[in-house]
């Protein structure tokens, strides 16, 4: 019997309508628990780095988590992998909802999709049978509601679709994969899906999940219920509102947006507007969103509630999370947001993403402004900044005229319009539009999590660790007395010896050596999240979380019936991340590509920036290229991607 995990992949190949259940090797999930981890090793051993993400070898890969299905509260990520069009690096956005579950249930881990279809299809996914089915109706339909007729043209009310709109359909750049109440959004998972003419995949599953050891398993999960009761009852004190609970962060449960309308960018991110939270936009936008939204929804067993079911006057509802509440309106310089509910069930049913498309939007809008694109570029554009968002949506999601070359992205469609149009691509990392933060002093922490992570996006990297120095000694000992989520106790004298001005203060604090201890901590914790399927939310995203690196072994372990301590999940976690980056180094990734963008800080610091990349370069066992050694990679188990990289050229002599 195999516990937590189903052990069976579902193979799908579009090309000849072939459908294969594939029992798994179980030292698979021995060596790289499951989500990402086993997702990386699928690709390594089957998708060739010169393959491109329009190619029919780039798989896409739809994959559950090591702890989807079981009590676990909050493991409810569904992790999809392919080649971005964006980076041509390997790229996995994730999706909460319940769909990682029903397909648990269904019996399988992941269902992978090869070459491509003829026609336009949808998989249906019941249990054991499977069927490739005509979505030649469904053509043109949106996300969310190609969702609901697939629902009842199978008469499945409880199956979970996960469907693109026009944006996929398009292969638009950006495009999303819808689900319920979630999306994979980043770097271009729909655009792969509509190459591959899958409108939707659905699935229904009634099957069980099996644990090795459940009394021990419910025992630590009780230790998790009562620490989410207690911060839901005792925020963290001294950090701003959304860091100081639990949840991804709960956006829609609070209406205080000062922090980020003041201290991100507006519009192509190059804006702050220090002063922009007045009395009156806190009472115009508290009431917007308390009538917009009419309720707080969670994912599969989770006890918070981060998402929200929007009805907005004569808008249709629809499920909106996060940040998308504030992208388009900041994009935009619009400051009513009631905008934002609008634009934004429009761009959920076309399925794009939404921290991507608003900077797109607002690079042509600067680009028009600039005098780079003129009136015939942008022919009957409306002149106000609302009207001219929708109508530059519309044509990006349907590629018609200047939206066909803004569907590629800022980074191509830059270097397609020329014209000086380059300098105003400033907020991209790896050809990937970031989030637009725009902030003083170069930051030494996040600067190595927006070079160096493969997320390529800020939004998933960031941590348990404070944004800033707190102001006194008294707020820096509260915050450390209660802090049992750290790996080693020396982090705490780290926060209770950082400044916020002085020799101990950013950004030469903390030191490039403490810089790599903590930013290895992060993604170590990313990396566990993803492969258990986890909400970065619940563990490695938030200050203080209910799962961390002390009790996350125990709950594997009870799980699986692995004798797992800490030290070996952080070698799996080692081993999978040193994985992924080997083969984006096979793509082509370097050290040249690891830098933020050039203002993303308005004072930075060329030779610090250098140290401390190479610092953390060291600090991982990387050569000064950022590629893993032969010594790092044989520690880890994997002699066989050293012998790859050697045979490539890309490593020599095991270093250089």
């Amino acid at each position: 019997m195999r516990y937590a995990e189903a052990g069976y992949f579902l193979e799908v190949d579009l090309a000849t309508g072939n459908i294969e259940r594939v029992a798994t090797d179980p030292r698979l999930m021995e060596l790289h628990l499951g989500g990402l981890g086993t997702s990386v090793k699928v690709h390594w051993d089957r998708v060739p780095p010169e393959t491109k993400a329009f190619d029919p070898e780039n798989l896409l890969v739809f994959s559950t988590g090591l702890l989807n299905g079981t009590p676990v509260f909050s493991a409810n990520r569904t992790v999809v992998s392919f080649i971005s069009p964006q980076s041509d690096t390997l790229a996995y956005p994730m999706m909460g909802g319940f769909f990682a579950a029903e397909m648990k249930y269904a019996g399988y881990d992941k269902i992978i999709f090869k070459n491509k279809s003829p026609d336009w299809i949808y998989l249906y996914v019941n249990n054991d049978k499977v069927e490739i089915r005509d979505a030649s109706h469904l053509v043109g339909r949106g996300a969310v509601e190609t969702q609901e007729l697939i629902r009842k043209e199978l008469r499945q009310p409880k199956a979970q679709v996960a469907a693109i709109g026009m944006a996929g359909e398009n292969r638009v750049f950006t495009a999303s994969i819808e689900q319920a109440r979630s999306s994979a959004s980043r770097l271009g998972g729909g655009a792969v899906m509509g190459d591959k003419k899958i409108k939707a995949v659905a699935i229904r599953g009634t099957g069980d999940v099996f644990l090795a050891r459940p009394e021990e398993f419910m025992k630590e999960l009780q230790g998790v219920t009562d620490y989410i009761n207690f911060r839901n009852t005792n925020p963290i004190k001294d950090v701003m509102t959304i860091m100081s609970g639990i949840g991804s962060p709960q956006e829609m449960l609070h209406t205080d947006e000062k922090w980020h309308t003041e201290n991100f960018a507006w519009g192509n991110a190059r804006t702050r507007r220090r002063d922009f939270w007045t009395d009156e936009i806190d009472a115009s936008w508290t009431k917007s969103q308390h009538g917009a939204v009419k309720r707080l929804i969670s994912c599969f067993n989770c006890p918070q509630h981060c998402g929200a079911l929007i009805s907005h006057k004569d808008t249709p509802r629809y499920m909106a999370k996060c940040f998308g509440k504030l992208t388009y309106a900041m994009a935009a310089y619009v400051d009513d947001l009631d905008f934002s509910w609008k634009i934004l069930q429009r761009a959920t049913e076309y399925g794009v993403d939404s921290f991507s498309t608003p900077q797109i939007l607002a690079f042509a809008v600067e680009l028009y402004e600039a005098g780079i694109l003129t009136d015939k570029d942008l022919p009957g554009c409306p002149k106000d900044n609302e009207g001219r968002f929708f109508w530059l949506l519309d044509r990006v999601v349907r590629r018609e005229g200047i939206g066909d070359i803004l569907a590629d992205g800022v980074y191509f469609a830059a270097r397609k319009i020329g014209n000086g149009a380059e300098a105003f691509d400033h907020n991209t990392i790896k050809k990937h539009e970031q989030l637009p933060v725009k902030l003083g002093t170069l930051d030494p922490l996040y600067f190595l999590m927006y070079a160096t992570n493969e997320k390529i996006s800020i939004t998933q990297m960031e941590g348990q660790w404070p944004q800033s120095a707190f102001p006194t000694m008294e707020q820096r000992e509260e915050f450390v007395r209660d802090w049992p989520q750290i790996p080693d106790e020396k982090f705490k004298q780290y926060v209770l010896d950082w400044e916020l001005r002085g020799e101990k203060a950013i950004p030469y604090y903390p030191t490039p050596p403490m810089c790599s201890e903590i930013v290895d901590w992060m993604e170590m914790m990313h990396n566990i999240d993803d492969a258990a399927g986890m909400c970065c939310g619940m563990s490695s995203f938030c200050l203080k979380p209910p799962y961390h690196i002390h009790n996350y072994p125990k709950l594997i372990s009870a799980a699986t019936g692995m004798d797992l301590d800490e030290a070996g999940l952080k070698k799996i976690a080692n081993r999978s991340r040193n994985l992924h980056r080997a083969y984006n180094n096979r793509k082509g990734i370097r050290r040249k590509d690891e830098k933020p963008p050039a203002d993303h800080w308005k004072r930075r610091f060329p030779e610090l920036e250098e140290e401390l990349l190479s610092t953390y370069y060291k600090y991982k066992g990387w050569n000064d290229d950022g590629i893993p050694t032969r010594e790092k990679l044989e520690e880890l188990d994997l002699g066989y991607v050293a012998d790859d990289l050697e045979k490539r050229g890309i490593l020599k002599n095991g270093k250089n």
